[in-house]
């Protein structure tokens, strides 16, 4: 049996029933339909009423069970004594029920340079309301008494434009309607937000040359505390309109959020505490193992202490825990850069790089700290025993010298 239930066709079926009711008589056209007689000639669609033909009861039930409270709220009402039952007027058909829960179970993605306060609205369904394409929806929600006071008195600088802004925010945050995992930021396509009646700016769409008929904004979180109305008695309003993508749903949600630096975020990931030396030896004597399948033998491995992403010696040498290379770079700048563009891409091997999996790599900690590190060596070489060396750069040879210039005779005009 579908899912829904077709009103329109119940009321049909019971009414064919209706009228050609008597001793004996068909149940109209439905086949479903059993054969009872005299006063109990209506079918009773198992949808809608529960009714069992094999339940004995039924032959027992009393000819005034129909001003049972089980019709009260049908599509049908008691016109009369021994009168007939005489059909309410049902949905139309084309408003269909809706599909998707309002308040369906999605879990949001964590951002790392956010700490969620509170749930000030939960995911709600933007649900497709009208016939055309373009679809709109309201939402609102409301704030306590500490909340308001929270975001009105938490502005600082925050981040690395040293601008004032609010440090506990409003944040609103869209994705697909997907239950299955945890989702990442996603707008529909020809969205538009206003709060409050009054624009919300979202992020600029990403530029492309390949011809896709709608541009996609990047995936981040919209701060909104400024269109908000600080008061816990008056509510908020969230008004989106959007295209329908009849292959997709979305959701929408809105967080008080308090808003981290990067080096915050340094802290913490320091806090974590470093990966044991030993884990990186281990690792340096398993690819330089003898491989007697290989013909080329390999005993050492040269490694940078440079930080692929700012060309310099890196302080808190990390790499993600995922990534096969030993390889590390600057934590620090590596933050830095993803509190302005977040992309979370490792920069040695570009695989994704979330900060939870993120660690400081003590092997190469006690590498950068050691005294027989020369302040110029920029390049170690990793050898099979797991041990390290400083690797000199060959001399350089000395630019050949220029050759000598020969003497330059004037030639008087009077000659």
């Amino acid at each position: 049996m579908s899912r829904y239930y077709d009103y329109g066709n119940a009321i049909s079926w019971n009414s064919q029933a209706l009228s050609s009711g008597g001793p004996g008589s068909a149940q109209g056209k439905d086949p479903l339909a059993p054969a009872i007689s005299g006063s109990r000639a209506m079918y009773q669609h198992p949808a809608v009423s529960g009714y069992n033909p094999q339940d004995s009861r039924s032959q027992t039930m009393p000819g005034t069970a129909r001003q049972n409270p089980l019709y009260a709220g049908s599509m049908y009402h008691y016109s009369g004594s021994g009168a007939t039952l005489a059909p309410m007027p049902s949905p139309s058909p084309t408003a269909p029920l809706p599909p998707f829960p309002v308040h369906p179970d999605v879990k949001f993605k964590k951002l790392p340079f956010y700490d969620v306060l509170a749930e000030l609205m939960k995911p709600s369904t933007m649900m497709p309301m009208q016939a055309g394409r373009m679809q709109e929806g309201t939402f609102i929600f409301h704030l306590t008494p500490q909340q308001a006071t929270e975001i009105a008195s938490g502005k600082d600088i925050v981040g690395t434009s040293n601008k004032l802004d609010y440090v506990i925010q409003a944040q609103l945050r869209f994705c697909l309607l997907e239950t299955s995992c945890e989702q990442e930021d996603y707008f529909p396509p020809s969205v538009n937000v206003k709060v409050n009646n009054k624009m919300c700016p979202l992020p600029n769409p990403v530029p492309t040359n390949k011809p896709t008929p709608e541009p996609k904004r990047p995936p981040r979180p919209v701060n909104i505390s400024s269109l908000v109305k600080l008061s816990p008695t008056v509510a908020n309003t969230i008004h989106v309109t959007w295209a329908a993508d009849f292959t997709r749903a979305y959701v929408l949600s809105v967080f008080m959020v308090r808003k981290l630096t990067s080096a915050e975020l340094l802290q913490r990931l320091k806090n974590k505490g470093t990966k044991n030396p030993d884990y990186t030896r281990s690792l340096i004597k398993e690819k330089l193992s003898e491989d007697y399948d290989s013909e080329i033998a390999t005993t050492s491995l040269r490694v940078s202490l440079m930080c692929p992403l700012g060309k310099m010696r890196m302080s808190c040498p990390c790499r993600p825990a995922n990534c096969p290379h030993l390889q590390c770079f600057d934590a620090s700048l590596f933050l830095q850069m993803n509190e302005r563009k977040p992309t979370w891409l490792c920069p040695v091997c570009d695989r994704p790089a979330p900060y939870d999996s993120l660690v400081v790599d003590g092997y190469f900690q006690e590498v950068l700290t050691s005294p027989r590190l020369a302040s110029e060596c920029n390049e170690i070489q990793l050898h099979a025993d797991g041990s390290w060396s400083a690797h000199a750069p060959p001399p350089r040879a000395p630019p050949p010298a220029a050759p000598a210039a020969e003497p330059v005779t004037l030639i008087s005009d009077d000659l």
